[in-house]
């Protein structure tokens, strides 16, 4: 089976990180079914050099058109992308980078299934381009691409016409599932496929280890971690505020983003400054070193469709904070590895006390975290593109 998957969240050598769970998803369907073969198509903007005036895109800036990835071949087509103001024009736009990468391939192979991620503006541009060269789709619906975006109702009635011209729809949890379905997705059409974990990266340290790791990272005391980029969505500015109520607490904010520099200023604001580290940009290696140090793992989003960092952090042992938005119940189901809390200060320091007051074994917390690899999630994947392949 040659499958193509088309995607703008997906690594490439600027940022190795970007989109790796769709990477890794990957990784673990050709790993797990031997006739699989792959190839990716994975936009990026284009951008003529890196400088501080694009912002976060100037790191898009001399990404190569051809790279391998995983023993992957992945092309990165450039297209334009006209920030704040060209939302509703970016979908043609990258339906254009996605056709001249297409056209390009189809002359040399035969795709059987186009592999779609995110239904804005990814799934819209793919249809189009899916319809053009009779290759049938399917899209994964990954967030905000399902739980905010179609608050537009331009943008919703496109994503509706998505549903009805792919073949098979995916989402990474049920609660995303169910919102598909209500915006109109035929439920027939519908499956949940849950992202797993890398069980061999994220690899989890005992009590005992985990108080040296922390003394060799320089930590006395409780050690808390929250994990993402740096805006408000992620809610780290919640976890600042929640220190206030936790004097013995330091807080290791990991990842970059444009809210760094407002995040300082509240930190200092709330007189927390001298607990609260700011650690930047890390490898995953790095990352579970940091959970497997940390006596809980804090995420404050406004919006998760699935968290993999809560997976990551609890499969290093770690216990966790989360507010209880959109999947994230379906992550943090036991209260014996973490707790579930409201989006305010008070209820995360609530619930890091609760973590702190309790027995937490971490091992059982890596136990937990064990079921969730990635072996179901291959075999569905499997099991729908063979279906649609038979048609």
């Amino acid at each position: 089976m040659n499958i193509l998957t088309i995607t703008t969240l997906f690594p490439n050598s600027n940022e190795p990180k970007h989109g790796i769970f769709i990477a890794t998803r990957l990784r673990y369907l050709m790993a797990r079914k031997s006739d699989i073969r792959a190839t990716v198509i994975a936009p990026v903007p284009w951008f003529p050099f890196s400088h501080s005036v694009f912002g976060e895109y100037a790191r898009y800036a001399g990404v190569p058109y051809h790279e391998v990835i995983n023993g992957v071949d992945v092309y990165h087509p450039k297209y334009l992308v006209i920030p704040k103001l060209g939302m509703y024009l970016t979908p043609k736009l990258l339906e254009k980078a996605i056709d001249r990468a297409v056209k390009r391939l189809v002359g040399e192979q035969q795709f059987d299934v186009i592999d779609g991620h995110y239904f804005f503006p990814d799934g819209v541009a793919i249809a189009s381009v899916a319809e053009k060269y009779d290759i049938p789709f399917t899209c994964t619906a990954r967030g905000t691409d399902i739980n905010l975006i179609p608050q537009q109702p331009r943008a919703r009635r496109m994503i509706k016409k998505v549903f009805g011209k792919a073949s098979h729809l995916m989402a990474v949890c049920q609660a995303l599932s169910d919102e598909m379905i209500s915006i109109g997705a035929p439920k027939e059409k519908v499956t949940t496929l849950r992202n797993g974990v890398d069980l061999t990266l994220f690899t989890a340290s005992d009590n005992m280890q985990q108080l040296e790791l922390r003394k060799a990272l320089g930590f006395d005391g409780r050690l808390i971690v929250s994990v993402g980029w740096l805006i408000e969505r992620k809610g780290h500015h919640l976890i600042i505020e929640a220190l206030v109520n936790l004097p013995e607490v330091t807080l290791a904010i990991i990842g970059s983003g444009p809210d760094e520099a407002k995040l300082k200023r509240l930190a200092a604001e709330f007189g927390v400054e001298e607990r609260v580290r700011f650690i930047g940009t890390q490898t995953q290696q790095q990352i579970n070193q940091w959970f497997k140090a940390a006596d809980a793992a804090i995420l404050a989003s406004s919006r998760e469709g699935w968290a993999n960092v809560l997976l990551e952090a609890m499969a290093s042992g770690t216990p966790v904070v989360a507010t209880k938005v959109w999947g994230t119940p379906e992550v943090v189901a036991s209260e014996d590895v973490g707790v579930l809390v409201e989006r305010s200060a008070k209820d995360i320091a609530d619930g890091v006390r609760h973590i702190f007051s309790k027995q937490v074994n971490r091992t059982d917390v890596r136990k937990y975290a064990e079921q969730f690899n990635w072996d179901s999630t291959s075999d569905g994947q499997y099991s729908i593109f063979r279906e649609i392949t038979k048609k």
